[in-house]
């Protein structure tokens, strides 16, 4: 669900790189830092001479960040924990600006600027940490909106009062929550949608190739050791030249639906190909017992008048081993080649490797069905 994603940031940086988009875009996160420190120095320039000790050292301390900022984006992409430090530091600063600023304009300036820092989460982090600021940009605008209600603005040291203005201090809410508190999260939950179809095959609703090699470092972890399991159904064109694609599509539908109730707790079930499945996940059982449970599976959809069958290979890699995306890929042609394998025997078979040393590739293997 959108409410508990965590984001995919590595995943948008790997998208960016693909399509040769990541330097633009650290060119314009960085810019954003020089628009946030040109600000601050106008601030300072314009109401210096009237600015209180701690204002105008909150001023030149917002400069620097933002000239840091420019360079750390214009630098190496910084890892996501990075990305969250440079958000709270943001949501921190526009409190103290609220709170030391003597103007009330530059105040609610700062308050609007919460909204770059929304889109900036709203493209790169989940639904969590958005909400997170979300409410952090509702406290900050309710704060200052309190003073201004109250007539009182943000201490300049000289202790200046203002009239009361209801209006200003009502329509800055009113303002942050349609644009932060509405808009960004329907911007995200948009995006996600878009992700999440964009990953998923649109006949079996299972996960396609895209979404599969998004998902599978995000494996959870397991006691057992990992496996990958590559099935094609046998003689499937045959299907379709008989009783039509429409038929065909059922079949795999009903056969998207049995194999991923036969997988294994959080085994990751895709759809690669026409008429290929992959599954992966942790062994709860010896390699050769579930390569057949996951075969037996599919021999067991139901689709008069005929018989469905399929050809597996799987290969397992043995617990404490890494698993990194090059040994993923590894595996899935291991597991591809084995099916192939379990196919030139007439279908219906499976055949299964173990790597037990340092090498991947097939040590053993075993055939049966």
């Amino acid at each position: 669900m959108w409410w508990r994603d965590r984001g995919e940031y590595d995943c948008v940086l790997t998208t960016l790189r693909s399509h040769g988009a990541l330097g633009r875009v650290k060119f314009l996160l960085g810019s954003a830092g020089l628009v946030m420190g040109t600000l601050c120095v106008l601030t300072v320039l314009i109401h210096g001479e009237v600015m209180a000790r701690a204002a105008l050292t909150q001023a030149w301390i917002e400069a620097a960040a933002a000239v840091v900022w420019t360079m750390r984006w214009w630098a190496a992409w910084p890892r996501r924990a990075e990305s969250l430090a440079w958000v709270a530091l943001f949501d921190a600063d526009s409190v103290a600006n609220d709170t030391l600023v003597y103007n009330r304009v530059f105040s609610v300036l700062g308050v609007f600027l919460l909204v770059a820092m929304a889109a900036y989460v709203t493209v790169f982090h989940g639904s969590r940490v958005l909400m997170l600021h979300i409410g952090w940009s509702l406290l900050a605008a309710a704060g200052l909106a309190l003073q201004l209600l109250r007539g009182v603005l943000p201490a300049d040291g000289q202790g200046v009062r203002g009239r009361t203005d209801a209006t200003i201090g009502i329509a800055l809410v009113l303002v942050i929550i349609l644009v932060i508190g509405i808009m960004m999260p329907l911007i995200q939950f948009c995006h996600w949608l878009m992700r999440v179809d964009s990953r998923s095959d649109p006949l079996t609703k299972l996960l396609n190739r895209r979404g599969l090699d998004a998902q599978l470092l995000r494996l959870p972890g397991g006691s057992g050791p990992r496996y990958v399991a590559t099935l094609d159904l046998d003689r499937f064109k045959a299907v379709n030249d008989s009783f039509g694609h429409s038929f065909g599509d059922e079949v795999l539908t009903r056969t998207a639906r049995r194999l991923a109730a036969s997988a294994d707790a959080g085994a990751l079930v895709a759809r690669t190909g026409g008429e290929e499945f992959v599954v992966i996940g942790h062994l709860r059982e010896d390699a050769v017992t579930t390569a057949e449970r996951l075969r037996s599976a599919i021999e067991t959809v139901d689709v008069p008048p005929i018989a469905i069958t399929a050809s597996v290979g799987l290969v397992q890699l043995q617990a404490g081993r890494p698993f990194t995306e090059s040994t993923y890929r590894d595996l899935l042609r291991l597991s591809d080649s084995l099916m192939y394998q379990a196919k030139a025997l007439g279908g219906n078979t499976i055949a299964v490797s173990y790597l037990d040393d340092e090498r991947v590739g097939c040590d053993r293997a075993e055939f049966g069905g």
